[in-house]
């Protein structure tokens, strides 16, 4: 699935399901939400926290999903192309960084 496919994708699901957009300051909230429970699986399964009994079922992928879906929401109500926009800022970051990385001793 391309992006754009996936803007699309979510804007049929949520025509038909959800019945309208949440608006962009409630998505924003969401999307805040969203983030801390990937943080929340991180911290735990990466990081040094320990998994409590009520995050031992939760999922990474489906966590990024969520994520993922929340920002297409606020893309599509926005009218952001994400497609444009990652490459746009691919190219920014290539312009910016292109020796930054490789010059940084810590990296190595």
């Amino acid at each position: 699935m391309t992006i754009n496919e996936a803007q699309q994708k979510v804007d049929e699901w949520i025509k038909q399901n959800g019945v309208r957009y949440f608006n962009e300051l409630t998505n924003m909230a969401l999307l805040t939400e969203e983030v801390g429970e990937v943080a929340r699986i991180i911290a735990r399964k990466y990081g040094e926290q320990s998994f409590k009994e009520s995050d031992k079922n939760h999922d990474l992928a489906d966590e990024f999903a969520d994520v993922l879906f929340v920002l297409i929401c606020l893309a599509n109500q926005t009218g952001v192309d994400l497609t444009k926009a990652l490459n746009d800022n691919l190219l920014k970051k290539t312009k910016r960084d292109k020796n930054r990385h490789i010059n940084n001793k810590k990296l190595y």
